[in-house]
């Protein structure tokens, strides 16, 4: 059986206008409450020994996400609207399937009333042509229990996570839209979006609901020590804006919790491969915190999937090797450019593409050193350097000195890791500003190597300082807000409407 028997016919009724965006998102919320209730009530049938669920149920959209769908047909040319994203580059009717409208409710409000602002359009919702694979509504269903059912059983009767028809062909510019009379409104569908939410909750050990629109990347796990210090006394102070702090191991803490650093150090934050730390604000402007280890596959592997959540901005602070004689460690390194080794984009987005800086992330992370560190004028231009980075996905590149030294040199670069180019490179990629502030643990090109010692000292000295500099330049964005976070770098000239 295929994994969407929807038929486009049967559910074009579905369809009504909205009077205005909450409205559109609020039956978004109905169309899809009651697709999963539907689908959790037929798998309990099917478990407790009753039929499967009919083809005609499945054809008028029983277990179907629900689609946003605008309408944008002016009597004369698209006029030209200079900001980076809520805007049609053509006329024409955009629609995309939604999942978890609920979780995305303030994002889905705030793009459709920028395209009401400059536009005269018609906002539909109803049905889609995607199901919900079983799966995902599992979740919460206490009830339903899978122990004793066979999943090729499953998926002869009820919708599932079907890969093939999961991809990133739109974001990597491989093709605009199935349907070729209906454009794309974003970037993810539901199906991707979905399996990426999923995916975050493996990878994290945290929900997905909890990841904040402020997002930090580190690659020791020393930062999340820092970071967990410094989130528990903003949730305990009276003045903070901040209310809780979400962390791996699916616990939670806030001001009433008795004794939260043994909360959190019992927490079985051990299984999982990149334990996060989310501290929560109103509206999701909190900070999160993600540990991705050493490598390029853990910083893709997390950037694709918190893409779909449309991040403000992600931001690198981790450590890497200074190449410069006059660099010493504990010194920032500020990327402006990336020299890509790291291969596990070159695939989607070739390496001759280059990645441009964002300005508005540049100035934040420079002017939050000089804050956090108090250091100005040649003080602050000797400790923080703005140049090339390489990033690598062989942590022994050092010893195939004789074959890289001379492309090092070539490039200029000034410091070497394993994860910052992946981290801005999938950033450029999936529209999501990005930046990156290092710090120098070692010189492995001047005999300074990170050997346990020397290592030890640089980071009593240097995390908790680096650390602040991340959350500063976090708090500088936030007070200058997201329309100036967003570029037009980030963009083509044929994207979807919504950023």
């Amino acid at each position: 059986m295929q994994p969407s028997l929807v038929a486009a016919e049967e559910i074009e009724h579905s369809f009504q206008i909205a009077a205005s965006a909450d409205a559109a998102v609020d039956r978004l919320c109905e169309l899809y409450d009651e697709a999963v209730a539907a689908l959790r009530e037929e798998l309990k049938i099917y478990l407790d020994g009753g039929p499967p669920p009919s083809e005609a149920d499945r054809r008028a959209g029983a277990f179907a996400y629900p689609e946003l769908r605008i309408t944008y047909l002016p009597e004369g040319p698209v006029p030209p609207i200079s900001r980076a994203y809520g805007k049609f580059s053509e006329s024409g009717i955009y629609a995309q399937s939604i999942t978890h409208p609920a979780l995305f409710r303030a994002y889905l409000i705030e793009q459709i009333e920028l395209l009401q602002s400059e536009y005269e359009v018609k906002v539909e919702t109803g049905l889609s042509l995607q199901e919900i694979p079983f799966a995902y509504v599992l979740d919460g269903a206490e009830e339903l229990s899978l122990t004793e059912a066979r999943p090729a059983e499953l998926v002869r009767h009820f919708p599932y996570a079907d890969l093939s028809r999961i991809d990133d062909a739109l974001p990597n510019g491989e093709r605009v839209h199935a349907d070729p009379g209906v454009r794309p409104l974003s970037l993810f569908d539901a199906r991707r979006t979905d399996y990426s939410l999923q995916r975050l909750r493996h990878y994290t050990g945290t929900p997905y609901e909890d990841v904040q629109q402020f997002v930090l990347f580190t690659n020791y796990h020393r930062y999340m020590d820092a970071f967990v210090e410094w989130a528990i006394e903003q949730v305990q102070s009276p003045d903070s804006e901040y209310t809780a702090l979400s962390a791996a191991g699916f616990v939670r803490i806030d001001a009433d919790t008795k004794d939260p650093h043994k909360v959190i150090d019992e927490a079985p934050w051990r299984r999982f491969q990149m334990p996060s730390y989310h501290l929560i604000a109103p509206n999701g402007r909190g900070i999160t915190l993600v540990n991705i280890g050493v490598g390029p596959s853990n910083a893709k592997t997390a950037t694709d999937h918190l893409a779909v959540l449309r991040s403000e901005c992600w931001l690198m602070i981790g450590h890497c090797g200074g190449l410069r004689h006059s660099q010493r460690l504990g010194d920032y390194v500020l990327a402006h450019a990336y020299l890509r080794y790291d291969h596990v984009l070159d695939d989607v987005l070739p390496r001759e593409i280059p990645i441009p800086p964002i300005a508005e992330i540049q100035i934040a992370l420079a002017d939050a050193v000089a804050r956090v560190s108090g250091d100005e004028g040649k003080t602050l231009k000797r400790r923080l350097r703005t140049g090339t980075v390489v990033t690598y996905d062989d942590r022994n590149w050092e010893l195939r000195y004789h074959q890289v030294a001379k492309r090092i040199n070539q490039s200029r670069s000034i410091a070497v890791d394993m994860e910052s180019a992946t981290i801005a490179a999938n950033g450029f990629r999936l529209r999501v500003p990005y930046g990156t502030l290092l710090c120098v643990s070692d010189k492995p090109l001047h005999g300074e190597l990170k050997l346990p010692g020397a290592a030890n000292l640089f980071y009593q000295r240097s995390v908790s300082e680096h650390l602040r500099a991340g959350i500063e330049t976090v708090e500088i964005l936030k007070r200058e807000g997201s329309a100036a976070l967003h570029s037009r770098k980030l963009r083509s000239f044929d994207e979807p409407p919504f950023r």
